[in-house]
C-alpha cells in the first residue's frame, strides 16, 4: 500500500458547519454539510483516517478508476484537504490508511455537484488533516490457511513528519499472496455421462513489496506543490496439480500447470497551485512504468511416466504512461465557479511472446503465433470546460463539456495508424428535497480506456484456449445516467439508494476471427441497468447500545447481441447479485468489540465462442472477528475466516468449434477453502 499525497493544503468551501453523532442533518433543506469530529467515533478506536471515513452511517467509499485515460476529471467520492489524491497507482484505501486519526481535525460529508472539483457527484467525503511533528502508522498481520506456509510479513508502515513549509511522508508495505484449495473435478460427455474424474490441488505464492514517498511544499498562501514516487513489486507462483483418471479405456495421467510473473512497476508525479490573475492554475505531470515477464506452462505424463503433453508460453510485456495536465478556475462570484483543463498523454505497450509444444517427435518446437510480438502506441489529447453554479439555497449543478482526440498506431504483423475525435462532458444535479433526503442526479457521456492487451495475441495453457489480438478495436463509449436518494435518520443511521442505466457503444466481447479463432473485439451496443444501496442501521435507538448493522448490496441486469447466435444475453462476467453485510459490537465500557460478516456475489458466465465458464462461491463467504483497542496502547484483532466452510465451485462447458455447434464436454469443479486465521496488530505514534 501506498500513499501519493496524504496531506494535502486546502479546505472546502462549506455553506454551514455543524457537529454530528453519529449522523447529523440540516435544519432545513439546504444542501449542507454533515461534519464529523474525531469525537464522533470515539467507540471504534479509529487508528487512521480510513477507519474514520468507513465508519460514516449511509457513506461508502468509491474508488477513482486508476485504470480510465489519463489523469481526467474526478471520480472517486473522497478528497484530502479539499484536494483529489494525486497519482493513478495508490487507491483511496492506502491514501486514508497513511493518515493518522490524531491528525484528522473534521470529516465534511457533502454533495459533490456543489464543489468547484469536476466530476464529483453524489456524497463527497473531505478529509481535513494537519500534520505537527512527526507522526505515523503501523499495522501487521499473521494469516495462516490450510496446505500453504504461514504469512508472517504482511505489514504497512508510514511515517509523515512537517518542517516548516516542508511535509514529507515515506511508506513501506509487505504484501504475501497465499492462496490454496483442494477439491475434485467431474468431466461429462455430451449425454450427461461422466467420462473422467479428476483430483486437484491448487496453491499460489508470492509477495506485492512497495516503497514510496511524497513531499509537500507550500512556500505561500495559495501556493501547494507536490512529488510523489514509488516502487513495487510483484512476484507471483501459482501451480495446479491433477491426477486425471478416465473412465473411458484411456490411461491414468499426472497433469502439472504453472504461471508465474516476476513483475516491477514505478510512477513518478507532481503537480504545483498558485495563483494567477483571478483564480489559481494548477500543473500537473505524471510518469509509469511497468515490466512484466510471465510464465504458463504445462506438463502431462501417463502410466510410466511417459511425458504426452509439454507446452510452454512465455511473454514480456512493458508498458508506460506519461501525462502533462493544466487546471485554471476562478470563481466571479459566491455560488458559481468555473474551470478549463487540458491534458495531454502518451501510453504504449510493447509485447514480446514465445508459445513453444511438444511434437509427434518428442521435441519442444516453436509455435508461430500472428500478432503475439508488437507494440501498440496512444497519444491523446483533451480540453474541457466546466462550470458549477448553486441555483437555490437547496439546488446546485455542474456541467461539463469535452472534446478528445487520440491516434492509435500498432507495428509489428498488423502496422496502421488511426485517428479519432470524440466528445465527452456530464451534468450532475444535487438537490436538497427535505430536511433529511437529499437527491443526486447524473447524465454523462464517456469514453473508455483501451486495454492494449487486446491488440496483442496470448494464450492460456491451462484453459486450452488462446486469444487473438485485434489492431482494430476501437475505445467503447456510453450514455450513463444515475439518481441517488440519500436519506439521513440521525442517530438511526442513514441510507442511500442508487439507479444507474448505461447505453453502452462499441463495447468490447469476444469475436470470431475465421472458422476457428476468437478474441476481443467490437460490437454495436449494449445496455446495462444497476439498482445499489449502503447503509447503516445504528442500534441504540433499540436499546442496543454500541450496535451497528452496515450493508452494501447490489442487483443488476445488462443486454448485449451474441455476436454468434443474434441472441440477448448478459455481457460477459456482470454482476447478477450480490453484497456484503457486516454486524459490529462496540461493547460499551470496555475496550472490547466483536462482529461477524458475509459477502457473496453472483455474476453471468463468462462466453465465448467456443465455450462459457461460470465461477461460484457457495453458500457465501462469513467472517467473525473479536478486537481489543487497548493491547499496550495497540489495536488487535483475530479474524476465523470461512466459517461457512465455503466452496469455489467452477463449471465450463465445452462446445465442438463453436456454441452453435455440439457440446463436447462439461466440467464441474469444486474447490473447498478451508479456514482462514487472521491475527493482526495495528498502532500509531
Amino acid at each position: 500500500m501506498y500513499i501519493k499525497t496524504a496531506l494535502l493544503a486546502g479546505t472546502l468551501a462549506c455553506a454551514q458547519h455543524f457537529t454530528a453523532l453519529p449522523a447529523a442533518h440540516a435544519d432545513s433543506a439546504e444542501l449542507d454539510t454533515h461534519v464529523f469530529r474525531p469525537g464522533d467515533f470515539d467507540q471504534y478506536s479509529p487508528r487512521t483516517a480510513f477507519d474514520m471515513v468507513s465508519r460514516i452511517p449511509g457513506f461508502s467509499i468509491r474508488e477513482d478508476n486508476s485504470g480510465d485515460r489519463g489523469l481526467g476529471q474526478a471520480e472517486g467520492n473522497v478528497l484530502i484537504n479539499g484536494r483529489r489524491i494525486s497519482g493513478k497507482s495508490v487507491t483511496t484505501r492506502e491514501a486514508l490508511e497513511r493518515i493518522p486519526a490524531t491528525n484528522v481535525e473534521q470529516i465534511s460529508v457533502v454533495d459533490g455537484a456543489t464543489l468547484d472539483v469536476p466530476g464529483l457527484s453524489g456524497q463527497v467525503a473531505n478529509v481535513t488533516a494537519r500534520v505537527s511533528g512527526v507522526s505515523g502508522t503501523w499495522d501487521w498481520s499473521f494469516r495462516f490457511r490450510e496446505n500453504l506456509p504461514p504469512a508472517y510479513d504482511r505489514f504497512t508502515v508510514s511515517v509523515t513528519g512537517r518542517q516548516d513549509a516542508l511535509t514529507w511522508t515515506l511508506g513501506l508495505t509487505g504484501d504475501p499472496i497465499r492462496g490454496a484449495a483442494k477439491g475434485s473435478e467431474n468431466v461429462f460427455d455430451a449425454d450427461g455421462e461422466i467420462f473422467e474424474f479428476r483430483k486437484l490441488d491448487v496453491a499460489n505464492l508470492g509477495h506485492r513489496p512497495g516503497v514510496s514517498g511524497s513531499l509537500e511544499w507550500t512556500p505561500a498562501s495559495g501556493h501547494v506543490a507536490n512529488l510523489n514516487a514509488e516502487y513495487n513489486l510483484y512476484e507471483f507462483d501459482g501451480r495446479e496439480f491433477s491426477l486425471r483418471f478416465p473412465l473411458d479405456g484411456r490411461p491414468d495421467s499426472k497433469r502439472f500447470f504453472r504461471n508465474s510473473e516476476d513483475e516491477w512497476n514505478s510512477e513518478i508525479g507532481g503537480d504545483y497551485e498558485f495563483p494567477l490573475g483571478p483564480g489559481k492554475l494548477k500543473t500537473i505531470a505524471l510518469w509509469r512504468f511497468e515490466h512484466s515477464p510471465y510464465l504458463n506452462s504445462v506438463r502431462t505424463t501417463q502410466a510410466g511416466e511417459t511425458l504426452s503433453e509439454h507446452t510452454i508460453f512465455k511473454q514480456t510485456i512493458d508498458e508506460g504512461e506519461s501525462i502533462l495536465r493544466g487546471e485554471y478556475g476562478w470563481q466571479p462570484a459566491e455560488g458559481r465557479d468555473w474551470q478549463v483543463s487540458a491534458e495531454g498523454a502518451f501510453n504504449f505497450l510493447e509485447a514480446d511472446a514465445l508459445l513453444r509444444r511438444l511434437d509427434d517427435a518428442g521435441d519442444l518446437v516453436v509455435v508461430p503465433l500472428d500478432n503475439a510480438s508488437a507494440r501498440v502506441e496512444e497519444t491523446r489529447a483533451e480540453i474541457n470546460l466546466t462550470h458549477g453554479r448553486r441555483l437555490s439555497p437547496d439546488i446546485s449543478v455542474q456541467a461539463s463539456l469535452g472534446m478528445e482526440y487520440s491516434e492509435l498506431s500498432q507495428s509489428g504483423d498488423a502496422a496502421q495508424t488511426r485517428e479519432f475525435t470524440r466528445p465527452k462532458g456530464f451534468v450532475s444535479l444535487a438537490w436538497g428535497a427535505t430536511e433529511t433526503l437529499t437527491v443526486n442526479a447524473r447524465l454523462a457521456r464517456e469514453v473508455g480506456q483501451l486495454d492494449f492487451g487486446d491488440f496483442i495475441s496470448s494464450v492460456n495453457l491451462n484453459a486450452g484456449n488462446g486469444s487473438q489480438g485485434n489492431p482494430d478495436i476501437v475505445p467503447q463509449q456510453s450514455w450513463l445516467g444515475e439518481i441517488e436518494l440519500e436519506k439521513d435518520y440521525g442517530e438511526a443511521g442513514a441510507h442511500t439508494l442508487t439507479f444507474a442505466v448505461e447505453s453502452i457503444e462499441d463495447i468490447v466481447d469476444r469475436v470470431p476471427f475465421g472458422p476457428d479463432s476468437e478474441g476481443p473485439g467490437n460490437l454495436d451496443k449494449a445496455t446495462r441497468y444497476s439498482v445499489s444501496a449502503n447503509g447503516t442501521f445504528k442500534l441504540d435507538p433499540v436499546g442496543f447500545r454500541g450496535a451497528q448493522l452496515d450493508y452494501d448490496v447490489e442487483a443488476g441486469y445488462s443486454e448485449i447481441d451474441d455476436p454468434l447466435t443474434g441472441e440477448t444475453r448478459r455481457i460477459s462476467d456482470d454482476v447478477v447479485i450480490g453484497g456484503l453485510i457486516e454486524f459490529r459490537h462496540d461493547i460499551p465500557g470496555t475496550d472490547l468489540a466483536w462482529g461477524f460478516g458475509t459477502e457473496r456475489y453472483d455474476r453471468a458466465p463468462f462466453v465465448r465462442l467456443d465455450q462459457e465458464s461460470l465461477w461460484e462461491v457457495r453458500p457465501a463467504f462469513a467472517w467473525a472477528f473479536v478486537q481489543h483497542k487497548d493491547i499496550f496502547g495497540m489495536t488487535g484483532t483475530f479474524t476465523y475466516g470461512n466459517m461457512l466452510d465455503t466452496d469455489e465451485q467452477f463449471t465450463r462447458k465445452v462446445y465442438d468449434g463453436r456454441r452453435t455447434n455440439g457440446l463436447l464436454f462439461r466440467e464441474d469443479r469444486t474447490w473447498n477453502l478451508g479456514p482462514i486465521i487472521t491475527i493482526g496488530l495495528e498502532g500509531s505514534f
